[in-house]
């Protein structure tokens, strides 16, 4: 089992950042591909972004390329979306999750409760 908790979301004007964090529990947490995803009020979930056990591989869904980014740090059990260029169609409760082995692609296995993103025009 792994519990994730995510932090850092917030209100931002049209064209802010923000940084989002997600700490989990746990001594495997290098074993884990990583994932943050979003769902607004009346849309599906979807995967915006994931990274591999090693860092060194990673997935970023055609409405975020070239503004969020995600990175994790394995030393201190933690994922990050680092979000720029924010619009108001990124307005979401953005969650993060985990899954065993080396694939981004979906299902992951344990998600977390998630963080507000608001983002006004």
């Amino acid at each position: 089992q792994v519990q994730l908790v995510e932090s850092g979301g917030g209100l931002v004007q049209a064209g802010g950042s923000l940084r989002l964090s997600c700490a989990a529990s746990g001594r495997t947490f290098r074993s884990f591909a990583m994932g943050w995803f979003r769902q607004a009020p009346g849309k599906e979930r979807e995967l915006v972004a994931a990274i591999s056990g090693n860092g060194l591989t990673t997935y970023y869904g055609d409405s975020v390329k070239g503004r969020f980014t995600i990175s994790r740090d394995n030393t201190k059990n933690t994922v990050y979306l680092q979000m720029n260029s924010l619009k108001p169609d990124d307005t979401a409760l953005y969650s993060c999750a985990a899954k065993w082995g080396g694939s981004l692609d979906v299902p992951y296995d344990f998600r977390g409760q998630g963080t507000q993103v608001t983002v006004s025009s």
